[in-house]
């Protein structure tokens, strides 16, 4: 398995000082993939709506396909919906893998995941035009579903490549309507899933850019994050259950409201981090009442919980605190009311010698650079399962994100590809190999 060194190496083979100037991205064209990709599934109200293994995010990643395709690449979809492009030519050894994903939140931004994988493919078309050579095989990657806003599986594709999807094929949307379904409409194969896994060590680490999502950047006035964590979180799923009745006749006092109920947990949730601080975040992103009329009282609710945090054991005391604030509620309202976890991911920690890299190239290309942990869930925390991890961070505009007003600035994209670039370079150095220019690439 090819060896990045320790983090003191990337100091010691500096690609940069010596040889023909380091390739930097091409700018213009960058963002102008960026803003042709963000028109599919451009949402009539406002952002982007382009779901996981449904038709707009395939659209997608067939179009970013003919991209690469175009440009010399070879792409390749298996069989949960990733994307992979990869340099012509014999493989050379194990995997640098770069990329994010393509799927939306409803309405979110047109930056969140999109700006990775393109970043990814651009960094590829650097390195093919100017036939550099590396000791490892650099593979951008535009993993599938890792919003889990359509069918409620987060990180679907990069679980996936880690092979932990072997008891999780049973997904659904909220309708009950299964990934197997989406997946063999849109270019997947549900018969296939456990080829998706990628065989152990394989991957020699993996490489994200991505958005800060938050206003930290912005406000120091950095250009550059460099991700020392990822947050875990863990989702509960809520279903209150009370009596639908006549809202005019059922007297107040005699009243099982499930919405009532429901609002409860929602405050409840709440406090769990804004008052107690048992853990960073809780939220209720989701609620649906029924029947959802004007003149009845309502007889059921359903709603997630999120909770979040850096710290393994407070991840855990927020989701029992979760479950506090459900029996409680019941307690008080004579509703009954059920929880369950659907799914989660672990904090972790990104790779000392991938922080170093990213930060040294930041630091060739003059930016500066600020250590901040990542609020936000990523494909790296799934991949960091299989391989080291490392994540760039670029500023978000006033911290917003999934939303239609997510942004950043066209030259702070540009530097955060110049980054991921230069790390690629550096990693390469480290890896026991000098990046050269020649008609091919090393074996």
């Amino acid at each position: 398995m090819t060896q990045f060194g320790s983090p003191e190496d990337t100091a010691r083979r500096d690609p940069s000082p010596a040889g023909p100037p380091v390739p930097r991205v091409d700018g213009v064209r960058l963002l102008e993939v960026l803003e042709r990709l963000g028109e599919i599934g451009a949402d009539p109200g406002g952002g982007v709506t382009r779901l996981g293994l449904g038709p707009l995010e395939e659209q997608a990643r067939t179009w970013l396909a003919g991209v690469g395709r175009s440009a010399g690449l070879v792409p390749r979809t298996d069989p949960a919906g990733n994307l992979f492009l990869r340099l012509p030519g014999p493989a050379t050894g194990p995997v640098l893998l770069i990329g994010s994903h393509v799927d939306t939140v409803v309405q979110g931004g047109r930056l969140d995941g999109a700006y990775g994988v393109v970043a990814a493919i651009e960094v590829l078309r650097v390195l093919h035009a100017g036939g550099v050579r590396l000791p490892f095989d650099p593979v951008a990657v535009a993993f599938s579903n890792e919003e889990g806003a359509l069918v409620q599986l987060p990180f679907f594709g990069s679980r996936a490549v880690c092979g932990q999807l072997a008891d999780r094929v049973g997904a659904t949307d909220r309708s009950g309507r299964g990934a197997d379904a989406y997946l063999a409409e849109h270019g997947g194969d549900p018969g296939r899933l456990a080829e998706a896994a990628w065989p152990e060590g394989s991957i020699a680490a993996y490489l994200e850019l991505h958005i800060e999502q938050g206003p930290v950047l912005e406000r120091a006035g950095i250009p550059i994050g460099v991700v020392e964590g990822i947050v875990g979180r863990t989702i509960v799923d809520i279903e209150v259950l009370g009596q639908a009745q006549h809202a005019g006749t059922t007297p107040m006092e005699a009243r099982h409201d499930a919405l009532v109920a429901a609002a409860e947990l929602v405050l409840g949730v709440r406090r769990i981090a804004a008052v107690d601080g048992v853990c960073t975040t809780a939220t209720v992103g989701f609620l649906r009442a029924a029947p959802n009329v004007t003149n009845t009282v309502p007889g059921t609710a359903r709603l997630t919980a999120e909770v979040r945090d850096i710290d393994p054991a407070r991840l855990a005391a927020g989701e029992a605190a979760v479950r506090a604030v459900c029996a409680e509620v019941e307690r008080r309202t004579g509703c009954r009311v059920r929880c369950a976890v659907s799914s989660g991911s672990a904090p972790v920690a990104t790779d000392p010698a991938l922080r170093r890299a990213i930060a040294e190239a930041a630091d060739a290309l003059g930016l500066a650079r600020l250590a901040l942990p990542s609020g936000a869930g990523h494909d790296a925390q799934i991949v960091a399962s299989v391989a080291p991890i490392g994540m760039i961070f670029v500023p978000s505009t006033g911290g917003i994100s999934h939303a239609p007003a997510e942004d950043t600035p066209p030259e702070a994209l540009v530097r955060g590809a110049d980054v991921l670039l230069r790390t690629v370079l550096r990693l390469a150095a480290t890896a026991g190999g000098d990046p050269g220019r020649g008609e091919g690439r090393v074996s």
